[in-house]
């Protein structure tokens, strides 16, 4: 879609280029003495366009559109390839980060335990 829209300006850019503008202004004097101004715009395509040249014009850019498309793809799939890495890190600190976390958990728990059976034998006495 992006390849179609990028030839189709290039191109409209290209025949405008090609086209021919005159702008003619007229003055007619009416029977009462007013003046009537009348601008006329002509536009035509040069008789002597080579189409040899319009046909390798849209051919040049034809690759050049293709070649920025590909390019693109590329950068996307790239771009994808990277963050499906990046996600699969961080998923893997995240598994290590939680079991340091059990782990912490589970000594601070063993800690606990072992002071309230020190509580315990102490208040015992």
């Amino acid at each position: 879609m992006k390849k179609q829209i990028l030839a189709a300006a290039a191109i409209a850019v290209f025949v405008v280029s090609c086209t021919k503008s005159t702008t003619k202004t007229e003055q007619v004097e009416g029977t009462d003495g007013s003046v009537t101004t009348t601008t006329t715009t002509v536009s035509e395509t040069s008789p002597h366009v080579d189409t040899a040249k319009i046909d390798k014009a849209k051919e040049d850019v034809k690759a050049k559109v293709d070649a920025a498309g590909n390019k693109i793809d590329e950068a996307a799939q790239k771009t994808k390839e990277d963050l499906n890495k990046a996600g699969k890190d961080i998923k893997a600190g995240a598994k290590e980060v939680g079991q340091d976390v059990k782990d912490a958990a589970a000594k601070g728990a063993a800690k606990v335990e072992e002071g309230a059976k020190k509580l315990k034998e102490d208040l015992k006495k």
